[in-house]
């Protein structure tokens, strides 16, 4: 049996580990869809729900806590998404480079994905990108230096990144910077310099 949803504009599958399908969702139930909620979703439905389903107009997508080692290609044709969520995925150890297709990207929460240990050089092409949360990512060795592209970035968070060692000079170019947590980075050596066109107001160094 197909359940015909044709105006669903968010869903929640908070923690259904064991919800082996959504077959009885016709495509078109998705088609209108703004926010969709996989925190805790088996890497099956994950799976599922993004390479079948007609995500287009989605805008806040939330996999918080998927063991997922990387991102389902198709994720990267949601061109209206705004807010990428995914926070606490451990298993996380590849951003694919199709990342910087999402031009409309505002907010990507990466905190605590322990097992990621780089960024791809296209993450400098999210020209919208104002918040950036790289926290207790501490197998993060290094940032691409093409962070330093970030027209529009604000905040960016790396506190407890305990393996970072250094910053990319580029960072100095984040003219719209306003807020830089470094709280706990152990193994930084040395703080980036900022031109004098540079706008921030908190480095964080507790």
């Amino acid at each position: 049996m197909v359940l015909v949803v044709e105006n669903l504009e968010g869903i929640s599958l908070n923690k259904c580990v064991n919800l082996p399908t959504l077959s009885q969702i016709g495509s078109k139930g998705f088609c209108n869809l703004r926010l969709v909620d996989l925190i805790e979703a088996s890497p099956t439905i994950m799976e599922n729900f993004i390479q079948g389903k007609n995500l287009n107009n989605v805008k806040w997508l939330c996999l918080k806590k998927c063991m997922i080692r990387k991102l389902p290609s198709n994720l990267f044709y949601c061109l209206q998404l705004r807010v990428l969520d995914l926070a606490q995925c451990q298993s996380l150890e590849e951003i694919l480079s199709s990342i910087g297709q999402l031009n409309a990207l505002q907010e990507l929460n990466l905190s605590q994905c322990s097992s990621l240990q780089e960024l791809p050089t296209s993450i400098g092409q999210l020209n919208a990108l104002q918040e950036l949360n790289l926290s207790r990512c501490s197998s993060l060795q290094k940032l691409p230096t093409s962070i330093g592209q970030l027209n529009a970035l604000q905040k960016l968070n790396l506190s407890r990144c305990s393996s970072l060692q250094k910053l990319p000079t580029s960072i100095g170019q984040l003219n719209a910077l306003q807020e830089l947590n470094l709280s706990r980075c152990s193994s930084l050596q040395e703080l980036p310099l900022f031109d004098g066109s540079a706008k921030v107001r908190f480095v964080g160094l507790l």
